[in-house]
């Protein structure tokens, strides 16, 4: 059920920064279908963070810490322009225009995802 939970939140979070970024668009031809393509690049989104993350923070340690973990922003706008060409491989109607909007639209996306997490907590940090 947590699972479930953090991929809405991903999908709202990322509904939001499709409204707030310009260069970020999500085109579904109905209400339904924009939906469907939020939670499928949701899906995406955690799967890149969870697998590619991790090894990009193990490789990248040094430049962490040399710029005193401003690298991350960096590396957060990569991962999003990644998960936009893998949502375009599979022919889902979302798309990051570049690097600028990828890098705003990583910084958007943490923030409303965090704001979104405080109000629902997950069920799991309770015990």
């Amino acid at each position: 059920m947590a699972f479930v939970v953090r991929l809405v939140i991903n999908a709202i979070a990322l509904w939001i920064t499709t409204l707030v970024v310009s260069g970020i668009e999500v085109s579904g031809r109905s209400a339904g279908v924009t939906a469907l393509t939020l939670l499928a690049v949701a899906l995406i989104f955690g799967v890149v963070n969870a697998v590619l993350k991790p090894i990009i923070r193990v490789l990248g340690c040094v430049f962490y810490v040399l710029t005193l973990g401003l690298f991350a922003l960096v590396v957060n706008a990569l991962l999003f322009l990644l998960v936009g060409w893998i949502a375009d491989q599979f022919n889902l109607p979302f798309r990051v225009a570049g690097f600028w909007p990828a890098f705003w639209g990583a910084i958007v996306m943490a923030v409303v995802s965090w704001l979104i997490s405080l109000v629902v907590p997950d069920r799991g940090e309770d015990r």
